[in-house]
């Protein structure tokens, strides 16, 4: 079963950043497109950002400019970086594995087994 562990959510006020990590268990992480998924709450899960094997990158209109996703494969880790954040983007942030960017952005999957780190962006 594929796990993985995000760290570095946080309390911060708007205009703050953060960097997000995503450790995966073992698998063939260099073969996986990795995206970054956010569920506010009481909302459904919005996709945010994706990086596929090529480190081609992918970003939602809303994170656009803001946000950085990057990956090291060795260590089978990948970052988020955000910046200027908003309240808006409060939210559970955590990572998904798949094939396709686009897969997970059209569907992106509630989180699993505890699985996430809180983002709260509050003066």
């Amino acid at each position: 079963e594929v796990q993985f562990v995000e760290s570095g959510g946080g309390t911060v006020p708007p205009g703050g950043s953060l960097r997000l990590s995503c450790a995966a268990s073992e698998f063939t992480f260099g073969s996986y497109v990795i995206n970054w998924v956010r569920q506010a709450p009481g909302k459904g899960p919005e996709w945010v950002s994706g990086i596929n094997i090529n480190d081609w990158t992918a970003y939602a209109d809303s994170v656009q400019g803001r946000f950085g996703i990057s990956r090291e494969n060795a260590k089978r880790i990948s970052y988020l970086e955000m910046h200027s954040l908003k309240p808006e983007d409060t939210a559970l942030y955590y990572c998904v594995r798949g094939f396709s960017i686009a897969a997970v952005k059209a569907r992106p999957p509630e989180p699993v087994g505890g699985q996430g780190t809180q983002v709260t962006v509050s003066s």
